[in-house]
């Protein structure tokens, strides 16, 4: 089996909101899907987590490298893409591109094969898990209303971020937070993202410690990106004196990149984003390195239905994850699939079983926030 050619659209007309300071708008592209062709007709699907200008352009500088090759064979493949374009930036939109083309191939594997992905990666350790819900953090009195009906659609776990949080005041805070736990109950998961990769945050070491204290008393699950992402030092602190667990690693790229803050200890948990790491491929070794220095893995390529059938093959792969990240209300996540996702009487999401990654995308979705043809094949 060879490659034949790649094919890339970006996702328009329903961008959800991402609670940046310099917000995206409906018509804006932050995610590109990618489809990967065969001589044998088998067609493998993948997800980038940027702009589709740039996985374009990517796209031509990797085809000489990917044309011709053995799709069979995604982490030789991977690393080929990797090795041979060092000197255009590590970790770039050459990286994001990767990601998918590598997504796509470990589709392509499981379908040839008829095995789904998270057995190919050395055995499912689990058929199902716990979904969190996460949605952008409202003004104070208006966070029940946005929690209630999600949780009424069968969710027990849920992350609150971005928004007011962190650009205020510490009242402010506590009153977000005192309401999601009033209206998730005491019962569900509640996890805390202040989004600190946003542009010019504005809370450093001394808050994040006084907000994770305050984060204690409501029971918090995890305390994410509380600090700048770039300041290591910062959140090895952090780790080391807050009550509550700390998480981090979703603006990281290349599995490289993630071996300074595993070894130093900045995370309880980590969080790689597969569409931009490089795919599933790099993103197993990240988890296989996280869990031999006593941190949790918690997988982070939430933004597309692709995205999360890459996360919930992975973490059936792996021993010690117990969440994944479902963004609610995204067309992207819910409408491009032929079979729309569903929570069982628990709260918990099936990890597809069906060979490669599980789920057949509706192209007529596809089209509709593309504005391309994909092929059916």
């Amino acid at each position: 089996m060879k490659i034949t050619r790649i094919q890339a659209a970006g996702l328009r007309g329903a961008t959800p909101e991402g609670g940046w300071a310099n917000e995206i708008k409906q018509d804006d592209c932050i995610h590109t899907l990618v489809a990967v062709y065969t001589d044998e007709g088998v067609t493998g699907w993948g997800s980038a987590f940027t702009n589709d200008a740039l996985v374009l352009g990517a796209l031509k500088v990797l085809e000489p490298l990917f044309l011709g090759e053995n799709p069979l064979e995604p982490e030789r493949v991977t690393e080929k893409l990797h090795a041979h374009t060092f000197w255009m930036g590590r970790g770039g939109s050459i990286t994001h591109a990767i990601s998918a083309i590598d997504i796509a191939l470990w589709d392509i594997l499981g379908k040839a094969t008829g095995q789904p992905v998270g057995r190919l990666l050395g055995g499912r350790y689990r058929d199902r898990i716990r979904p969190y819900a996460s949605l952008l953090m409202q003004e104070p009195g208006a966070m029940k209303d946005k929690l209630l009906p999600v949780r009424e659609q069968g969710f027990r776990a849920f992350k609150i971020g971005w928004g007011p949080f962190g650009r205020r005041n510490n009242a402010t805070d506590e009153q977000i937070v005192k309401e999601a736990r009033q209206a998730v109950g005491p019962d569900s998961r509640l996890m805390v993202d202040a989004g600190g990769s946003d542009a010019f945050w504005p809370q450093g070491y001394k808050w994040a410690l006084r907000t994770a204290e305050m984060l204690a008393d409501y029971d918090v699950h995890w305390f994410e990106e509380a600090i700048p992402p770039d300041n290591l030092r910062d959140f090895v602190l952090l780790r080391q004196n807050s009550p509550v667990r700390i998480s981090g690693g979703e603006v990281l790229t290349r599995r490289q990149s993630f071996e300074p803050w595993i070894q130093a200890g900045a995370f309880d948990i980590v969080q790689p984003d597969v569409t931009k790491v490089g795919g599933i491929s790099d993103e197993r070794r990240i988890a296989w390195m996280a869990e031999d220095n006593g941190i949790q893995f918690i997988p982070h390529g939430w933004n597309t239905a692709l995205g999360l059938a890459a996360d919930l093959h992975l973490a059936s792969a792996c021993r010690n994850t117990d969440l994944v990240e479902y963004l609610t209300g995204s067309p992207f996540i819910d409408e491009i699939v032929e079979e729309p996702w569903r929570l069982d009487g628990e709260g918990m999401l099936m990890i597809p079983e069906g060979p490669g990654l599980g789920i057949s995308l509706n192209l007529d979705a596809v089209k509709k926030y593309t504005g391309v043809a994909f092929d059916a094949s």
